[in-house]
């Protein structure tokens, strides 16, 4: 397959820019994950991604994953593996168990009862396209919660200070088909990447301080996009979520749109 010059040229790009965060804040560059968001973008552009050696992608909704999801596999995905990061609307959610190899979006407790209600009629099993991540190795479907960081109304993500949150938390016990696997959290689109570090340092403090009060490990934490990875990562970002800096403009709005 031949690349998209500008693709595996932004995929370079993105990556050294997350090394040489990684590396201003003391850490490894290995321990952030580049998650390339193609939502809205064809299949034929995550096959371009994946020639560059790209194998971790974000997707925003179901039906749209789903209308790209034969072409990728009539191509041959090999290793990589697919998130949803878009909120997942209740009628949706066997689908997405099925589709997804992660659900990076439970944003309530009927959210994540459902999600495990759909795996455990499936088996715990998916379609079988990838490489099963640690969570999904012991039959799980991995999630991470997402949390409303910046109290915006309208937002989807669980309000930090809820109840509901500890109630999420609590039920992972009984919730044989998941494993959560941290946070995940948009703050509020702000005019300079400086601005956003506020809301992805209280992310991170809210990470440590629900690790330590549920015994939950919470290795992930997902934040941060093209405007302000770099922040985030100084901040403690495990997964950045990039997508207009990789494929360039997105061709068409989406519905439940997200910035990427």
């Amino acid at each position: 397959m031949s690349i998209s010059r500008n693709v595996a040229e932004n995929l370079a790009e993105v990556r050294e820019r997350i090394a040489s965060a990684a590396r201003r804040a003391g850490r490894q560059p290995g321990e952030v994950a580049l998650m390339a968001v193609s939502k809205t973008h064809p299949a034929t552009a995550i096959l371009e991604a994946m020639a560059a050696g790209q194998l971790l992608f974000g997707e925003n909704r179901v039906q749209e994953f789903a209308g790209k999801y034969e072409e990728l596999k009539a191509a041959g995905m090999g290793d990589a593996r697919f998130h949803l990061i878009g909120h997942l609307q209740s009628n949706k959610v066997a689908r997405a168990a099925e589709l997804f190899d992660a659900i990076d979006s439970v944003d309530s407790l009927r959210l994540g009862e459902r999600l495990n209600e759909a795996s455990i009629r499936l088996g715990h099993t998916r379609l079988g396209h990838i490489q099963l991540g640690q969570g999904a190795q012991s039959g799980r479907l991995e999630v991470l919660i997402e949390v409303n960081i910046g109290g915006e109304a309208g937002k989807s993500g669980i309000d930090p200070a809820s109840d509901e949150l500890q109630a999420v938390l609590e039920a992972h016990s009984r919730w044989s088909a998941l494993a959560i696997r941290g946070l995940m959290a948009v703050p509020p689109i702000t005019p300079e990447p400086e601005s956003a570090r506020p809301y992805f340092r209280r992310l991170r403090e809210l990470r440590d301080h629900l690790r330590a009060r549920s015994g939950l490990q919470l290795p992930e934490l997902s934040m941060g996009m093209s405007h302000d990875f770099e922040v985030a990562i100084e901040e403690g970002s495990t997964c950045v979520r990039i997508g207009t800096a990789i494929f360039g403009a997105r061709p068409h709005p989406a519905a439940e749109e997200r910035p990427g």
